[in-house]
């Protein structure tokens, strides 16, 4: 194409079309070590009297996890992993090892992850490589070769744990894999499929309905925000695990670091509204799959193999209650979906299960406790939903129902391990509940509209005599293990006056003992990030840039979607203006106007005769823009791109929006020289 006006406003579009991360560095930062303050004696006390009260004898999640094990992981292959959870070894005693600093039902999930690291026979045709990253890798043997199910969260993850496999499976590691299947739409289960693709070209990769258009809407429009929560949900930022830092991320001990690759599906399933269940041979072997779309993800499914008599679950169940909510920010699941998806399962195929595997924890084995943990699961999911709205059904709030709902719960469920809330707690996933179908707002005037964040704190902080008095509260209310009233009090201080290091160091320790109370791992890290971030600041970054992958897929719609939500409004309003983007390599048309402070875009037939311009570009190009691997004006001067008509619409543009901050304030940062117990995130080796 040769450009008809090449204006220096146009280099404009180069800084305004990038994405910033989509998701925070999956690899923690690793030259620090959090050597956390000790557990109050409130601390070791209620983790003492959870540790009594937990059934240490029931061992059938450990027994499972070494079942069938044909070899185990060498250290080169577990890698990160295997050095940042060190402080985890596989000998010692749950119970009696359980440090004061670890709710100890958290430390016993972080052995069980632990303890997985290996190559595991399921039964005869079925294996499974788990411990090399957050998610595990199934094989299944096929006519012609092997189906793998998840490919994990990276290409490095993946290409390891394949040749792993290869190299110890007993019989077939010179065949190829023929088939890869994802079971939804998170990034542990498609991340490491250029791995696959690359060793065997010909692989053919199938996926539920909906898998890219959900892969790229749940993580665009929001994404600076998930990518910066991200960090606190994971512990990102507080370098090597140890017994006062990091433990575990519930669904295994951590992830791997490398590159998200996505190789798109040649297969996708049908639609769960129009056929719940679909049958298909791949490869000569018969599957019959399950649309779960809206439990755990957006788009997924479940699998059954009849000539097997196993069940591949995804991530619908795992040795834990999973998010209704994730803490990192997403919309909320269906708890009641996921209970009645678990059903069906149940009803089609509960009396010829045999095997139960998925992309998490140990697989189960025999009809009968198959049947117990799916009730279970079941049953939990269940619970939280009809509990919820029946308690919000009676007049109580949100709030109040998050800190009730452990109280409702049956014996028959509290006593079971894999039904706790590791990844998803039944406090926040009761609230999601709440939300789901009443909103944030609980009919209380007092909170129709409350005042700013800053405002309200600074009143609050007048109203109690001054930040000096509320801090001599605040520590007399430590000093006897009220540590959330702490939390909420000195929050508001910090807030008001963030240059208060006494109360900045006081609400740190707060954090870090809830922390340390915590059983679900998500909980831990955002309170020890929280205290982190109140002491020394902000970590020095690593986000990580959008999967070149990923990008690749999102539609010129979504990308202008996602340009609309960096507008500043009150700038826009000023500066009206109509557009044409004319995207020749795939056939599209847009019409993009710039008008009361809203950017609005929709697809066309024709071009806009009437606009002010018409951009000319390639969506190879953009896409290549987005990666940073080309300018606008480069490819303006190479004749790979033009515009006509007013080019000065790019500038307008430009000056009506902002770049997204990534690592925008969570907690009041400290300014500099006002940084408290820095010694504690200490460099390794000191």
């Amino acid at each position: 194409m040769k450009n008809t006006t090449l204006n220096k406003s146009v280099i404009a579009l180069a800084v305004i079309i990038a994405l910033p991360a989509t998701a925070a560095s999956n690899k923690p930062v690793g030259d620090i070590s959090a050597n956390g303050k000790p557990a109050s004696e409130h601390t070791a006390t209620a983790n003492h009297k959870l540790a009594a009260e937990l059934n240490f004898e029931d061992v059938r999640a450990f027994e499972n996890n070494d079942k069938g094990l044909i070899t185990p992981l060498t250290e080169a292959t577990r890698k990160s992993l295997s050095d940042r959870f060190s402080h985890l070894h596989k000998g010692q005693t749950i119970a009696a090892d359980a440090p004061d600093t670890v709710n100890p039902s958290l430390w016993r999930q972080a052995q069980l992850n632990h303890a997985a690291g290996g190559l595991y026979e399921i039964r005869e045709g079925i294996y499974q490589v788990r411990g090399t990253d957050l998610s595990s890798a199934s094989f299944i043997r096929s006519e012609s070769g092997w189906i793998v199910y998840d490919v994990l969260l990276t290409k490095e993850a993946m290409a390891a744990s394949l040749e792993f496999f290869l190299d110890n499976v007993p019989e077939g590691g010179d065949l190829p894999v023929v088939a890869m299947i994802y079971s939804h739409s998170h990034a542990d289960h498609f991340g490491g499929s250029k791995a696959i693709q690359e060793r065997f070209p010909n692989v053919k990769t199938y996926a539920p309905h909906g898998f890219i258009k959900e892969t790229i809407d749940e993580n665009v429009l929001a994404g600076n925000a998930m990518s910066r929560r991200t960090a606190y949900q994971y512990g990102g930022t507080l370098g090597k695990a140890s017994e006062t830092g990091a433990i575990d991320a519930a669904l295994a001990n951590g992830l791997s670091s490398g590159a998200i690759t996505l190789v798109a599906p040649d297969v996708t399933f049908p639609s769960g509204e129009d056929q719940k269940f679909f049958t298909t041979e791949i490869d000569g072997l018969e599957f019959v799959f399950m649309d779960t779309a809206g439990t755990e993800a957006p788009a997924g499914s479940t699998a059954f193999i009849p000539s097997m008599n196993a069940l591949w679950t995804g991530e619908m169940m795992y040795h834990g209650m999973h998010n209704v909510y994730t803490l990192r920010g997403a919309k909320v699941r269906d708890s009641l979906k996921w209970s009645k998806d678990i059903n069906e399962m149940i009803n089609a195929w509960g009396g010829d299960i045999e095997y139960l595997f998925g992309s998490h924890s140990s697989p189960i084995w025999g009809n009968e406790e198959i049947a117990e943990f799916m009730k279970l699961q079941r049953d939990n999911y269940g619970f939280v939903h009809n509990q919820t709205l029946r308690l919000a059904n009676n007049g109580m709030v949100m709030q109040d129902i998050g800190a009730k709902i452990n109280d409702e719960l049956p014996e028959s469920i509290k006593n079971s391990w894999h039904t706790n809330g590791y990844h998803g707690t039944y406090s926040h996933n009761a609230r999601a509940v709440y939300n789901m179908y009443l909103g944030y707002f609980d009919m209380n005037p007092a909170n129709l509209n409350p005042l700013p964040v800053q405002e309200e704190a600074e009143k609050f902080v007048e109203y109690m005599g001054g930040a000096d008095a509320v801090v001599e509260r605040a520590k007399n209310d430590f000093s006897e293990g009220n540590y959330r009233f702490v939390s909420t009090a000195l929050n508001k201080v910090v807030i008001a006056q963030p240059e208060h290091k006494e109360a900045r160091k006081l609400l740190a320790d707060s954090y870090e003992q809830q922390g340390y109370q915590a059983e679900g791992a998500g909980w831990r890290n955002i309170y020890l990030t929280g205290a982190q971030e109140l002491r020394i600041g902000t970590m020095p970054g690593a986000p990580k840039t959008a999967s070149p992958d990923v990008l690749s897929e999102m539609t010129v719609t979504n990308l202008l979607d996602y340009l609309a939500v960096q507008v500043v409004a009150t700038k826009a309003d000023k500066t009206p203006f109509t557009m044409n983007v004319n995207v020749p390599d795939i056939g599209e048309k847009h019409f993009v106007e710039m008008s009361h402070g809203n950017l609005n875009n929709v697809m066309t037939t024709e071009l806009n005769e009437n606009a002010d311009a018409t951009l000319h570009v390639n969506k190879a190009d953009l896409t290549k823009i987005l990666l940073g691997q080309a300018t606008m004006a480069e490819l303006l001067k190479s004749g790979s791109a033009g515009i006509t008509g007013d080019a000065t619409v790019l500038e307008k543009m430009k000056q009506s929006m902002v770049r997204f901050d990534d690592k925008f304030e969570i907690v009041p940062r400290p300014a500099k020289g006002q940084e408290v117990d820095a010694d504690i995130y200490r460099p390794l080796g000191h």
